[in-house]
């Protein structure tokens, strides 16, 4: 059961990022930028974390909503053990792996494969 509310919910959010492109006519910047603070949004009022509950992998691994969850979740525990700072340093405490993984494979990317013309 697990598996299939996990593929429920991240297919739902894919899909609701598809139609932004398909109907909408929203570009891939614009779509992301909004999934985000949607992600962001629902961290801050607190349902963010019952869907992490319901759907696990489905909510936290695939879709970018996931992304502006860790965002607000690490600035908001960081906020609460140092203040102003902390608010400032947690998103970046708790999204540095991601980032700095995302770098490092597009530029293994980068080098291995050529782009087309």
């Amino acid at each position: 059961m697990d598996f299939f509310r996990a593929f429920t919910v991240g297919g739902l959010i894919c899909v609701i990022g598809q139609t932004m492109f398909d109907v909408f006519k929203l570009t891939p910047g614009h779509t992301l930028r909004t999934l985000v603070v949607v992600g962001a949004i629902l961290n801050g009022l607190g349902l963010y974390e019952p869907l992490i509950d319901f759907a696990r992998a489905g909510a936290t691994i695939i879709p970018i909503t996931s992304f502006g969850n860790s965002l607000v979740h690490g600035a908001m525990q960081e906020a609460e053990k140092h203040g102003l700072v902390g608010l400032l340093t947690g998103m970046f405490e708790v999204t540095s792996s991601g980032i700095s993984a995302a770098i490092v494979f597009g530029m293994i990317g980068a080098l291995i494969f050529k782009p087309k013309e």
